[in-house]
């Protein structure tokens, strides 16, 4: 077995834990929420990136049409079901990193309620900006790259 030695002479940085090895500190929920509309962003500029790719007009309508109402859902059950399993937990929540600390067959449910308040955040961000980009497609005057082939 190979190993990683380290050269520098400073200390190695720890983490700080609790009693359960879970790090510290723990979740907020507007840290999540947070996350999540930076990574909705992201997923705008990437659905507008990606759009000119999709070659027809009605072809791009629908894609366009499609990713929103799936995001809309996706907002919907995520934000929902997260906050659920988010008072659920009690301020027991913990990160994917966190997974090997949990002991019982439910504690699942503390690592999965930040994941779908982000997801369904990101999603709650997508839906107004795949809506938005559908319309622009819609009005576009034909023959512009907008309108498509």
């Amino acid at each position: 077995m190979t190993g990683t030695q380290r050269t520098e002479s400073k200390p190695a940085v720890q983490r700080a834990t609790d009693a359960d090895g879970v790090r510290l500190p723990r979740l907020r929920l507007k840290d999540v929420v947070v996350r999540g509309a930076v990574q909705g962003i992201a997923a705008v500029a990437l659905l507008c990136a990606g759009t000119p790719f999709v070659a027809g007009h009605r072809d791009r309508e629908t894609f366009l049409a499609v990713v929103g109402g799936c995001s809309m859902v996706c907002a919907g059950v995520g934000i929902v079901v997260g906050a659920f399993f988010w008072t659920a937990c009690a301020g027991d929540l913990r990160r994917w990193r966190d997974w090997r600390t949990i002991t019982g067959q439910t504690g699942g449910v503390m690592i999965m309620a930040p994941v779908l308040v982000r997801a369904g955040v990101l999603a709650l961000v997508l839906f107004p900006g795949a809506l938005g980009l559908y319309h622009l497609v819609d009005n576009a005057a034909y023959g512009s790259w907008l309108y498509g082939s």
